[in-house]
This record gives C-alpha cells, sequence and structure tokens, in this order.
C-alpha cells in the first residue's frame, strides 16, 4: 500500500516539473493537428460513401497512444536510460531488417518501411529508429574517459558505427528523408560534443558524396529522383511530382491571410494534393487557415524549439545535454524540410510534419522526443 501511495506522489511531483510552455505548445500544435487532419479527408471519404471521421478517429488514438508512450519515457531517470540502450538500438535494429523481408514488409509509395499490425494500422521502424540513434550516440560520447575533453577519434567513429548500420538499412528500403533527418542530428551530436570541426566537414561533405552516388547507382528509386528532378526544374514531371509541387503551391497561395475557412478549401476538398493529411498538411493550414493561421502554427514551432534549448543548457550531464541536441536537430530540420518542400524550397522527400501529420509511428516517435526533453528537465532543476 505505501509503494502505490509512493508512486502516485512521484508520479505527480513529475508532473509537477514538466515544462507547461512546452507542453503547451505541444499540444496547441497537436489541436492544431487533429482539425488538419479531419478538414483534409472528411469531404473525400464523405463523398466516396465512407465515415468521414474515419482518419479524426486514427489520428486522436495516434496521439492518445504517443501521449501514453510520452508520459512512460519519463517516469524513468534519463541517466538510467543509457543502461537499456543497448537493448533499444537493438530492437531497432531488429525492425529495420524485419521490414526488408518479403512477405513482412509492406511497400507504400515505391518505400518498403512499414510492418502491418492488427485492426488496420501500420508500424514504421525508421521513425522508432531515430529515438535509438540520438540516445545510443548520447551514450557513447558521454561515457567516454574525460568527458572534459574532445572526443577521441575513436569515439567518434563508435558513435558514426552506432548510427551507420540503421542508416544503411533505411537506405535499403530506400527512404531518403529519414535518412537525411538522422544524418543532421548526428552531424549535431557530433558537433555539440567538442569534436573537432574537421569532423563535422567530412561528415556533410560525406553526405553529398552518398547523395549522388546513390542516385547515379540506382539505391534511390526513380519516384524519388524524379522528386529530386522536379525540385531543380517543376516541369520536368508535370503528371506527377511536378503536379504535386504545381498544386502545393497553388492550394498554399489561395488561402491569403485569413484563409477559406476550416472545412471550406476547394484545393483541399477536391483533393488536387496527393498525401494531403500525411506530408503536404501544411497545404491544408495555407488554404483554410490562412497566412495567420500558418504563422501561429510557425510561433508554436519556435516556442518548442526556444523551450528545448533552454532545458538543453540546463542540463546538468553531457548526456542530456546531446539527448537535448539530438531531438532539437531532428525536429528543427524535419519541420524546415516538410513546409519547405510544400512551397518548392526543399526537395520532396517525404517526410511528415511533427505533431501535425497524420501518421501512427511518426506520432509515436515524436512524443517520445518530447518525452525526453521533459525527462532531461524534471531532473536538471
Amino acid at each position: 500500500m505505501s509503494s502505490n501511495l509512493k508512486y502516485r506522489s512521484a508520479a505527480r511531483s513529475s508532473l509537477g516539473k514538466f515544462d507547461k510552455l512546452l507542453v503547451f505548445a505541444v499540444t496547441g500544435l497537436l489541436a492544431i493537428g487533429t482539425l488538419l487532419v479531419y478538414a483534409g479527408t472528411r469531404e473525400w471519404f464523405r463523398s466516396a460513401g465512407l465515415d468521414p471521421e474515419y482518419y479524426l478517429k486514427r489520428h486522436i488514438i495516434n496521439i492518445v497512444i504517443g501521449a501514453l508512450l510520452a508520459y512512460g519515457t519519463t517516469l524513468v531517470d534519463y541517466r538510467l536510460l543509457r543502461a537499456y540502450t543497448p537493448v533499444i538500438w537493438g530492437a531497432a535494429v531488429i525492425g529495420l531488417i524485419l521490414v526488408l523481408i518479403p512477405g513482412i514488409g509492406l511497400e507504400v509509395n515505391n518505400a518498403q518501411a512499414w510492418i502491418a499490425l492488427p485492426g488496420g494500422f501500420q508500424l514504421q521502424p525508421a521513425e522508432l529508429a531515430k529515438i535509438a540513434i540520438i540516445v545510443g550516440i548520447s551514450m557513447i560520447l558521454a561515457d567516454r574517459d574525460q568527458v572534459d575533453k574532445d572526443p577521441t577519434t575513436p569515439d567518434v567513429l563508435k558513435a558514426l558505427l552506432v548510427a551507420a548500420i540503421p542508416i544503411l538499412l533505411i537506405v535499403a528500403q530506400p527512404d531518403l528523408g529519414t535518412v537525411l533527418i538522422i544524418s543532421a542530428a548526428v552531424v549535431a551530436m557530433i558537433g555539440a560534443s567538442g569534436a573537432q570541426v574537421r569532423w563535422i566537414v567530412g561528415l556533410l561533405l560525406l553526405g553529398v558524396v552518398g547523395v549522388v552516388t546513390a542516385i547515379q547507382t540506382g539505391a534511390v528509386s526513380e519516384y524519388q529522383v524524379a522528386r529530386l528532378e522536379s525540385f531543380v526544374d517543376p516541369s520536368s514531371d508535370p503528371q506527377a511530382t511536378g503536379y504535386q509541387l504545381r498544386q502545393s503551391r497553388i492550394t498554399i497561395g489561395s488561402g491569403g491571410l485569413l484563409g477559406k475557412g476550416l472545412f471550406n478549401g476547394p484545393q483541399t476538398n477536391g483533393r488536387f494534393v496527393p498525401e494531403q493529411q500525411t506530408d503536404f498538411i501544411f497545404t491544408v493550414a495555407g488554404e483554410e487557415i490562412g497566412f495567420l493561421g500558418c504563422s501561429i502554427i510557425l510561433l508554436l514551432y519556435l516556442l518548442v524549439f526556444i523551450r528545448a534549448f533552454s532545458i538543453c543548457r540546463r542540463s546538468s550531464d553531457l548526456f542530456g545535454r546531446l539527448v537535448c541536441i539530438g531531438v532539437i536537430a531532428w525536429f528543427a530540420f524535419q519541420t524546415f524540410e516538410n513546409i519547405g518542400m510544400t512551397m518548392g524550397l526543399m526537395p520532396m522527400t517525404g517526410v511528415p510534419l511533427p505533431f501535425l501529420s497524420y501518421g501512427g509511428s511518426s506520432m509515436f516517435a515524436n512524443l517520445i522526443g518530447i518525452g525526453l526533453l521533459l525527462n532531461v528537465h524534471a531532473r536538471s532543476r
């Protein structure tokens, strides 16, 4: 009985230590995202004689599960996660291997990246691998003998190996967008660990060479190559990727200052933009809530980053700081890439917008990432 009271007291104490501004910003994004997912799918399903709330219900379920995972992440002191890191990393690698096995992995949008689950749900191991890589690299770079000195060459090489194995498995799917996001987090973490500048420059050059080589050798699918070409020349594939980019720009621009009104966007209701409930959710925002609504979304993201940097700065140890840097780099690059690609400022890579897009695995990973930030915050005061 006394142990239950202690657990409840500890849980209430942990909740009281959460960063309230961070929770507010994420909750705001989740609420806006829920409305946008509903707006982007309601008329589509209704016109087909299906349940117009189908995506809405599943999206809410994903948020609830993700919130429980985030809360669960805060219950264990983040410094104790180091003991479980090999298990977390190993489970992520096993998931990435399973998804490549015919009969287990499902191919969606030219990438074999999903595993079917009961109830019609799907799991994307690459999303959860982001967490494993961030925690794994943080453990290696924080557990070296002398943390007050720059990491040695063996330290950096071990950290890169932790990232390289999952990245190669993700390349085999292929999923270029997730590879770029993970790479951004890896470079940021190695830079924040105090590694020499030559490592950062070398990794950036290696990334450029890797992308070019992947395209030339066929490691990247023709569909993804077409997406890259449409970024350089939108008229190169007018019936597919070029069409998607063109319609995306038209939809965002048509909203004007205040938007057409929620559920009243002609482009959105007409499904002119493919994948508008997932990768192109920002087009729904642009048309239906306009420049003002999109500005509120960007301000909420800015608040997330400001609070995340504050948590990172106040962390009492290197492991916590590196975890924060990894999560910040992941969220920042993915947000910039997603919004940028809808406006033609970045190539289309098929990555969802954190906290807004429909997608279970992405939502779970995003909220676990927030759970890690809250964990570091609660134990660094």
